[in-house]
């Protein structure tokens, strides 16, 4: 059982997340054009992108990777959080006119509702909003319940879909609400995100899946093998550069210092941001609030 001191604070969110990319216009086409979100900073083969300031997506341009293999570890999609059903219905339309045959499907997952895309280049894309917390079922060992049920993406739009959220993509925050993964087995991401990182376990599916969190969330980060089970550490590839978590203050920051370093887990530390690579060689950078994104044209690729 965690420690409750192990435990990251419960302000602990995600920030934004680096995609090593082939083709940048084309890809800001989809995440600017299509779904919205605004150019906040570019410079020659670097994009970095978000709503209303807040950074949640860097495109870095690399013309010497190459895709890695469906079955690799890497990303499976980064989930884009939005604040009310009109918002996400605009955003979901938008995409779905630009960019239909991305479309992926829809789920009710009983504390939230989510659409699915791949991005032009193949990353996997969730649009989605919560329901109410107090409406979540939270069982005694402090799992959470989730599903996977039918959600009808026509009803939706007829329901939640304004006239001026079909006009244009509504201007309201939207945030990286988690980032779900593929890797190669579950017991060894449980021993680096739950034991190592100190996120509490909120929903396990077999020896599939693995959702954890902070603060009581539903997940902030989701691992599987369902498509890379037995995978090894990755090459360097396009798709996933880089996850960026974020907490409260330097305490929490040098708790996790010390929680790796206790397990001999390597790691870069200048007292303000946190880098470590996990057991299959996906980045993860801990930074205190409000994050810092470095440079335009940071090279995020696995390595």
């Amino acid at each position: 059982m965690q420690r409750a001191e192990d435990l990251p604070p419960d302000t602990t969110g995600m920030g934004a997340v680096t995609l090593a990319v082939a083709d940048l216009d084309r890809m800001l086409d989809f995440y600017h054009g299509a779904l919205g979100l605004q150019v906040l900073a570019q410079e020659r083969g670097s994009a970095i992108l978000g709503r209303r300031g807040v950074p949640v997506l860097v495109l870095d341009q690399d013309g010497t990777l190459a895709h890695a293999p469906v079955t690799a570890a890497g990303l499976y999609h980064t989930a884009f959080l939005f604040d009310s059903r009109e918002a996400l219905a605009s955003a979901v339309a938008s995409v779905a006119r630009r960019y239909g045959d991305r479309y992926q499907g829809a789920s009710d997952h009983v504390v939230s509702e989510a659409f699915y895309f791949g991005d032009p280049e193949g990353n996997g894309v969730e649009l989605y909003i919560d329901r109410p917390r107090e409406t979540w079922t939270v069982a005694d060992g402090g799992e959470i319940t989730m599903g996977t049920l039918p959600l009808d993406p026509n009803r939706f739009l007829r329901e939640h879909l304004t006239e001026a959220g079909a006009a244009a993509v509504a201007d309201t925050p939207a945030t990286v609400g988690h980032v779900h993964l593929k890797v190669g087995d579950i017991g060894t991401a449980r021993e680096f995100y739950v034991d190592a990182l100190g996120f509490a376990v909120t929903a396990t599916f077999r020896s599939q899946a693995l959702f954890v969190s902070a603060g009581g969330y539903h997940h902030h980060l989701g691992m599987n093998t369902w498509e890379s089970n037995g995978a090894g550490e990755r090459s360097p590839a396009l798709g996933l550069g880089e996850v960026t978590i974020g907490v409260p203050d330097a305490d929490a920051l040098g708790a996790l210092d010390e929680r790796l370093a206790h397990r001999g887990i390597a790691r870069a530390f200048d007292g303000r941001e946190l880098t470590v690579l996990d057991p299959w060689r996906n980045r993860v950078r801990v930074g205190i609030e409000p994050l810092g994104i470095g440079p335009v044209g940071i090279r995020a690729a696995a390595g």
